[in-house]
Protein backbone atom coordinates (compact mmCIF):
# COMPACT_ATOMS: atom_id res chain seq x y z
CA UNK A 1 0.00 0.00 0.00
CA UNK A 2 3.24 2.37 1.06
CA UNK A 3 4.38 1.56 -1.96
CA UNK A 4 1.27 2.18 -4.18
CA UNK A 5 0.74 5.67 -2.76
CA UNK A 6 4.94 6.73 -3.06
CA UNK A 7 4.27 5.33 -6.39
CA UNK A 8 0.98 7.72 -7.38
CA UNK A 9 2.55 10.54 -5.59
CA UNK A 10 5.84 10.57 -7.82
CA UNK A 11 3.63 10.59 -10.65
CA UNK A 12 1.44 13.31 -9.13
CA UNK A 13 4.75 15.53 -8.37
CA UNK A 14 6.59 14.69 -10.95
CA UNK A 15 3.32 16.39 -13.37
CA UNK A 16 3.11 19.27 -11.02
CA UNK A 17 7.21 19.90 -11.59
CA UNK A 18 6.76 19.61 -15.15
CA UNK A 19 3.81 21.53 -15.97
CA UNK A 20 5.56 24.08 -13.17
CA UNK A 21 8.11 24.36 -15.76
CA UNK A 22 5.65 24.92 -18.46
CA UNK A 23 4.30 27.63 -16.65
CA UNK A 24 7.53 29.56 -16.60
CA UNK A 25 8.30 28.36 -20.21
CA UNK A 26 4.97 30.15 -21.16
CA UNK A 27 5.71 33.06 -18.53
CA UNK A 28 9.59 33.86 -20.34
CA UNK A 29 7.76 33.30 -23.77
CA UNK A 30 5.15 35.81 -23.18
CA UNK A 31 7.49 38.13 -21.45
CA UNK A 32 9.72 38.27 -24.33
CA UNK A 33 6.38 38.65 -27.21
CA UNK A 34 5.59 41.67 -24.14
CA UNK A 35 9.14 42.96 -25.11
CA UNK A 36 8.82 42.80 -29.18
CA UNK A 37 5.59 44.05 -29.10
CA UNK A 38 5.56 47.21 -26.75
CA UNK A 39 9.14 48.45 -27.80
CA UNK A 40 9.46 46.79 -30.99
CA UNK A 41 6.21 47.32 -32.55
CA UNK A 42 4.91 49.67 -30.37
CA UNK A 43 1.86 47.99 -30.64
CA UNK A 44 1.50 46.29 -26.59
CA UNK A 45 -0.30 43.49 -26.28
CA UNK A 46 -2.23 44.01 -23.17
CA UNK A 47 -3.12 40.83 -22.77
CA UNK A 48 0.07 39.22 -22.41
CA UNK A 49 0.86 40.57 -19.04
CA UNK A 50 -1.64 39.23 -17.32
CA UNK A 51 -1.49 35.95 -18.67
CA UNK A 52 2.38 36.16 -17.55
CA UNK A 53 0.72 36.35 -14.18
CA UNK A 54 -1.59 34.00 -14.11
CA UNK A 55 1.35 31.63 -15.66
CA UNK A 56 3.85 32.66 -12.67
CA UNK A 57 1.41 32.16 -9.80
CA UNK A 58 0.37 28.83 -11.54
CA UNK A 59 4.11 28.00 -11.62
CA UNK A 60 4.33 28.87 -7.79
CA UNK A 61 1.30 26.90 -6.90
CA UNK A 62 2.41 23.57 -9.01
CA UNK A 63 5.99 24.06 -7.90
CA UNK A 64 5.49 24.04 -4.26
CA UNK A 65 4.78 19.99 -4.39
CA UNK A 66 8.37 19.22 -5.47
CA UNK A 67 9.97 21.32 -2.57
CA UNK A 68 7.52 19.70 -0.02
CA UNK A 69 8.75 16.02 -1.16
CA UNK A 70 12.08 16.92 -1.49
CA UNK A 71 11.81 18.28 2.47
CA UNK A 72 12.93 21.60 1.67
CA UNK A 73 9.58 23.80 1.65
CA UNK A 74 9.05 23.81 5.99
CA UNK A 75 12.62 24.17 6.81
CA UNK A 76 13.38 22.62 10.95
CA UNK A 77 17.18 21.84 10.08
CA UNK A 78 18.44 23.18 13.24
CA UNK A 79 16.03 21.21 15.36
CA UNK A 80 16.06 18.45 13.49
CA UNK A 81 19.98 18.32 14.10
CA UNK A 82 19.79 19.24 17.96
CA UNK A 83 17.30 16.80 18.51
CA UNK A 84 17.91 12.70 19.10
CA UNK A 85 17.22 10.11 16.60
CA UNK A 86 13.73 9.38 17.77
CA UNK A 87 12.57 12.47 18.64
CA UNK A 88 13.45 13.42 15.19
CA UNK A 89 10.00 11.32 13.96
CA UNK A 90 8.02 12.84 15.88
CA UNK A 91 9.65 16.45 14.61
CA UNK A 92 8.68 14.96 11.11
CA UNK A 93 4.86 14.37 12.32
CA UNK A 94 4.58 17.89 13.37
CA UNK A 95 6.26 19.65 10.87
CA UNK A 96 3.78 17.51 8.26
CA UNK A 97 0.47 18.00 10.44
CA UNK A 98 1.26 21.40 10.27
CA UNK A 99 1.83 21.95 6.36
CA UNK A 100 -1.11 19.42 6.20
CA UNK A 101 -3.30 22.08 7.96
CA UNK A 102 -2.11 24.92 5.84
CA UNK A 103 -2.63 23.42 2.75
CA UNK A 104 -5.87 22.45 3.77
CA UNK A 105 -6.67 25.93 4.56
CA UNK A 106 -5.74 26.86 1.18
CA UNK A 107 -7.41 24.32 -0.64
CA UNK A 108 -10.28 25.34 1.35
CA UNK A 109 -10.45 29.21 0.95
CA UNK A 110 -8.85 28.42 -3.26
CA UNK A 111 -11.94 26.49 -4.05
CA UNK A 112 -13.96 29.36 -2.16
CA UNK A 113 -12.15 32.04 -3.84
CA UNK A 114 -12.22 30.46 -7.27
CA UNK A 115 -15.77 29.77 -7.26
CA UNK A 116 -16.57 33.52 -6.27
CA UNK A 117 -14.27 34.38 -8.73
CA UNK A 118 -16.37 32.96 -11.55
CA UNK A 119 -18.41 35.94 -12.48
CA UNK A 120 -14.85 38.03 -12.80
CA UNK A 121 -13.04 38.43 -16.09
CA UNK A 122 -9.43 38.67 -16.92
CA UNK A 123 -8.23 42.59 -17.62
CA UNK A 124 -7.09 42.27 -21.75
CA UNK A 125 -9.03 38.87 -21.77
CA UNK A 126 -12.27 39.33 -20.91
CA UNK A 127 -13.53 36.15 -22.96
CA UNK A 128 -11.59 34.47 -19.90
CA UNK A 129 -13.02 33.92 -15.92
CA UNK A 130 -10.45 34.87 -13.47
CA UNK A 131 -11.85 31.23 -11.65
CA UNK A 132 -9.04 29.75 -14.33
CA UNK A 133 -6.53 31.90 -12.08
CA UNK A 134 -7.52 31.35 -8.59
CA UNK A 135 -7.94 27.58 -9.62
CA UNK A 136 -4.21 27.73 -9.14
CA UNK A 137 -4.34 27.80 -5.55
CA UNK A 138 -6.66 24.65 -4.78
CA UNK A 139 -4.95 22.35 -7.26
CA UNK A 140 -1.47 23.12 -5.81
CA UNK A 141 -2.61 22.55 -2.44
CA UNK A 142 -4.12 18.78 -3.71
CA UNK A 143 -0.96 18.33 -5.37
CA UNK A 144 1.17 19.50 -1.94
CA UNK A 145 -1.15 17.11 0.22
CA UNK A 146 0.27 14.55 -1.89
CA UNK A 147 3.80 15.51 -1.56
CA UNK A 148 3.63 16.56 2.15
CA UNK A 149 1.95 12.57 3.01
CA UNK A 150 5.12 11.54 0.47
CA UNK A 151 7.97 13.05 2.51
CA UNK A 152 6.34 12.23 5.73
CA UNK A 153 5.95 8.30 4.38
CA UNK A 154 9.78 8.22 2.68
CA UNK A 155 11.54 11.34 3.97
CA UNK A 156 13.78 13.46 2.21
CA UNK A 157 15.83 16.09 3.31
CA UNK A 158 17.62 17.54 0.47
CA UNK A 159 18.40 21.20 2.25
CA UNK A 160 20.02 19.26 5.10
CA UNK A 161 21.96 16.73 3.03
CA UNK A 162 23.68 19.64 1.04
CA UNK A 163 23.96 22.20 3.52
CA UNK A 164 27.45 22.33 5.21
Amino acid sequence: MKDKFLGLERWTTGASMVLACLMLVVASSLGVFQIVTRFVLEQPAEWSEILIRVSLIWMVFLGIPMAFRQGAMVSVDVLYRWSPPRFRRVLDAIVSIAALALMLVILWYGWDYAMRGRVQTMAGLESLSMVWAYLALPVGAVFSLIGIAGNYLDPKRLELETAQ
